[in-house]
């Protein structure tokens, strides 16, 4: 009998720093059958995890809670955190010069699917990505804006 699915969990206090979540991260995705042959795919869900990760850091001011899980299509990256408040689309114009606000557009442009949505009194956001490329198993892209 073939597994199904496989995953890991695992919280990051503000005080491992997201460098902690990012190496964490690249160990489990080492494990999967897809790694060597989908390099892009990787850095893209490590430079997710830095921004997902972080952005919790910043704007909960407390734990991140990190779950990668792969069901043999698509790798779901989920990080939820403390923080009931949504993310909020941000106008790319409004400040050009801003050096932060972008995080959630960068996973967004990397993420073959993206869902928000609040859970256990915060909000969990999940990142969908699939290392063979091809249609979403999953149904309708679930991007947000």
């Amino acid at each position: 009998m073939a597994v199904k699915a496989v995953g890991w969990a695992r919280s990051f206090p503000i005080s491992e720093g997201v460098r902690a979540a990012r190496q964490w991260t690249a160990a489990h995705l080492a494990s999967l059958p897809w790694n060597a042959t989908a390099a892009d795919t990787v850095h893209s869900v490590l430079l997710c995890v830095s921004e997902l990760v972080t952005n919790a850091h910043l704007h909960a001011v407390g734990t991140a809670h990190l779950v990668l899980t792969w069901d043999g299509r698509c790798l779901h990256v989920s990080v939820a955190d403390g923080d009931p408040r949504l993310p909020r689309s941000r106008n790319t114009g409004a400040d050009a010069h801003a050096t932060s606000g972008r995080g959630l557009g960068i996973v967004t442009a990397l993420a073959d699917s993206l869902d928000v949505h609040a859970c256990h009194g915060g909000k969990a956001i999940t990142a969908c990505f699939r290392p063979a490329g091809g249609p979403d198993p999953h149904g309708a892209d679930l991007r947000t804006g």
